[in-house]
């Protein structure tokens, strides 16, 4: 056999798939892509656009924190299916010079002029998902301002000129954003402004279609010149108001004038050796802590993460710590929130002991299916100093509320769907509060030094995601990607921050990697197990190697996602 032949039957042999049926060289055998790994700085987005800005600003001299705004400012243009500045931010930020972790609560609060008494008058039971009574005030632009002002070394016009271009002279649609973006066309195409600002021709863009955003791009222009203030306290937050009164609305011009962002102190546990860092209510990130606490009490590298006894296990942490959840998170500001003993070792091993080993179980306690489907963008960024920003933006329920005020060129969240109409409730409705929050970016520390900055968007599933994100690299040795790519699990019907009630223990969605003898046993302990897909979140994250000084990268194949380095 001459050498050339040798080296194709050597090549042929290597890439022929394995005894379980897949084409894998190395690593997992659900595995999608390899990790990407780079010296120099990282920028995961979910969408490629978006990513290409962020390593350009890098590239350029500008930090984790710049790279990030001009990231964010381009995805609220490419991917209005998922965040904008119509719509709220939260981000965690490593401080490479200072050595120090710190988060930001950019959320708006409630319209004050609107009252609990407005919903009871009109016989409300809970708050509209869409239309204006959905609408707080956006967070997102002063959130930028809040994290410029604090860490950038760019101007802010600069930073926001990659968006400005792009929406300009447009930009091709990719194919999940597409799809997402004629679903919403189909339930929001009749509010005034949504149409002429989101369906040229009458229709959502297709895959590969070029659209472009002029009206968004003088909005922009207008706050690159003007600053924050441009958009709470001028031109913008008028035409806000009088769009939002014409409505029917409550959200007005003095709401956007009062907002401000919060900086916070992010709330931990450890697991395993390693310090996985949230921020605190009103968001839900200290569910994944609760979670994630719960499951330490068990061997689960043992189990395997495709066994049966893995997805019980997981699944009735979660009821448990959902619970806790509907009950108590909320801005605290107005409610007194137990995060300390929540998120405890000692309360986790009492909650523990409400396991059945052998048994699903059955909750009457439920609620507001709407939290089940949040639509947000993630992205997380890393410098050649050590900077890294974990950042999470989004209008909630995809397009948001619908409401696309004049010409501005963009929408207004629907995040105040999220309150309770229940008097009492941690979570009720009041002038001037923060909704229940879905979006939680996340951080890992190990050692007292950086590890890892990831989330996983979509709705109620974030602190799921996050949870077996994490199980997936400390307890079942996966990698970065694989971690990501690993058939996941999402419980929904749990208790919820609303006071329906849903006595059936709820339904467990499982990927397609789960085979039929898993879900067969867990049907056995009592799970419901669904036959539809769901929406199992978007994924990305960057990884410190501190050894050999590299970040290592990766991200979501289930969307539009794209990690790279330079």
């Amino acid at each position: 056999m001459n050498r050339s032949a040798a080296l194709l039957l050597a090549l042929a042999m290597a890439s022929s798939p394995d005894s379980r049926g897949y084409d894998r060289l190395t690593g997992q055998p659900f595995a999608s892509r390899s990790e990407v790994i780079a010296p120099n700085g990282m920028a995961a987005t979910s969408q490629p656009l978006a990513t290409q800005v962020a390593l350009d600003v890098l590239k350029a001299g500008g930090n984790a924190i710049d790279a990030a705004i001009a990231a964010n400012a381009v995805l609220g243009l490419v991917e209005p299916t998922g965040c904008g500045i119509g719509g709220d931010l939260f981000a965690i930020v490593w401080d490479a010079e200072e050595k120090e972790l710190t988060g930001l609560n950019a959320s708006g609060r409630s319209p004050r002029s609107l009252t609990l008494a407005h919903f009871r008058q009109r016989e409300l039971d809970r708050v509209p998902y869409l239309g204006p009574l959905a609408v707080s005030v956006p967070g997102a632009v002063d959130g930028w301002y809040e994290l410029h002002g604090r860490y950038g070394t760019k101007p802010m016009a600069e930073l926001l000129a990659p968006a400005i271009a792009y929406a300009e002279t447009g930009f091709p649609v990719t194919e999940v954003i597409a799809h997402v973006w004629a679903l919403n066309a189909e339930t929001r195409s009749e509010f005034p402004g949504f149409a002429e600002t989101f369906l040229p021709g009458g229709r959502a863009p297709e895959k590969g279609e070029v659209f472009r955003n002029p009206r968004l791009a003088a909005t922009l222009r207008q706050i690159a010149a003007g600053g924050r203030d441009a958009f709470y306290k001028g031109e913008i937050a008028q035409k806000i108001g009088a769009y939002m009164a014409g409505q029917g609305g409550f959200l007005g011009y003095e709401d956007m004038a009062a907002h401000r962002s919060e900086w916070v102190t992010p709330v931990s546990t450890s697991y395993r050796g390693y310090d996985v860092y949230e921020l605190p209510p009103n968001t839900q990130g200290i569910a994944a802590l609760q979670l994630l606490n719960i499951l330490e009490g068990y061997d689960l590298a043992a189990m395997g993460y495709d066994s049966a006894d893995y997805v019980h296990t997981f699944v009735e942490a979660k009821k448990i710590v959902w619970a806790d959840r509907a009950k108590y998170y909320a801005d605290m500001e107005f409610a007194e929130v137990p995060v300390e003993r929540l998120i405890s070792k000692e309360y986790a091993a009492e909650r523990r002991k409400l396991i059945d080993p052998k048994r699903a179980a059955r909750t009457d306690a439920a609620g507001d299916a709407a939290l089940e489907h949040g639509d947000t963008i993630y992205m997380t960024v890393a410098d050649r100093h050590g900077n890294m920003i974990s950042l999470i933006q989004s209008n909630y329920g995809g397009m948001g509320s619908g409401m696309t005020p004049g010409d501005l060129g963009f929408g207004l969240q629907n995040r105040g769907s999220l309150f309770s109409l229940s008097e009492g409730h941690a979570n009720v409705y009041e002038p001037g509060k923060r909704p229940f929050h879905t979006i939680i970016p996340a951080f890992v520390m190990k050692d007292g030094e950086p590890w890892l900055s990831f989330g996983v968007m979509g709705g109620s599933m974030q602190p799921q995601g996050h949870a077996e994100i994490l199980v997936n690299l400390i307890d079942f040795g996966m990698n970065l990607q694989e971690a990501g790519d690993a058939p996941r699990i999402r419980h929904t019907g749990s208790s919820q921050p609303t006071d329906e009630v849903m006595a059936d223990g709820g339904t467990v969605y499982l990927e397609s990697g789960y085979g039929a003898a898993v879900r067969e046993a867990l049907a056995q302990r009592g799970h419901t197990i669904a036959t539809r897909r769901t929406d199992y979140g978007g994924y990305q994250a960057i990884l410190w190697d501190a050894a050999q000084r590299v970040y290592y990268g990766a991200s979501e194949t289930r969307k539009d996602g794209h990690a790279a380095g330079y």
